[in-house]
């Protein structure tokens, strides 16, 4: 008894800690980009037009040598949407910055198999393998082609919907 009131205080301590979320990783900007932008303050437009040229040629240089790497919104949100499932920090300065979180991704099944463990591993046509993780039943197995639903749950789990029928517990294993 006293063993038990002891683990259930312990559980409740953890418990009431305040959850501290990782910080994301400090950005700067590069100071390729720093020297192009210093030349809009220059009002003659003679040197104004020089110190543009000499700063563009170094970010060239920059982007060459890949210190400097161009990320586009879209390509950004595809990177977001394939690490989608797993456990990662949180890279959004890097990815444009925002709070946009992927919270669902659509796809179809590419192939499927029974793990041996009463559920059910399938491949997604996206590339990202997902295992069922609970024991429900999945009533039609699912077949090459059938669209998928992964949606984000609480705490770090997930929602495989298989077409219409009700969704199974999943985690991301490829």
């Amino acid at each position: 008894m006293r063993l038990g009131l002891v683990v259930i205080v312990g559980i409740s301590a953890v418990l009431a800690m305040p959850v501290v979320a990782r910080k994301a990783p400090a950005t700067r900007t590069p100071a390729s980009i720093q020297s192009l932008l210093a030349c809009q303050s220059i009002t003659d437009p003679g040197q104004r037009l020089s110190c543009f040229d000499k700063a563009a040629q170094g970010l060239s240089d920059a982007m060459t040598r890949r210190d400097v790497v161009v990320v586009d919104k879209m390509q950004a949100t595809e990177a977001k949407r394939s690490l989608f499932g797993f456990s990662v920090p949180n890279f959004s300065a890097l990815f444009g910055g925002g709070d946009e979180q992927v919270n669902q991704i659509e796809s179809t099944v590419a192939a499927a198999f029974e793990n041996g463990y009463e559920g059910w591993t399938i491949k997604l046509a996206d590339g990202s393998t997902w295992q069922q993780t609970d024991g429900a039943t999945v009533a039609l197995p699912p077949r090459h082609g059938d669209k998928v639903i992964v949606r984000r749950g609480t705490m770090g789990s997930y929602f495989l919907k298989l077409g219409s029928q009700p969704g199974i517990r999943a985690k991301r294993v490829g």
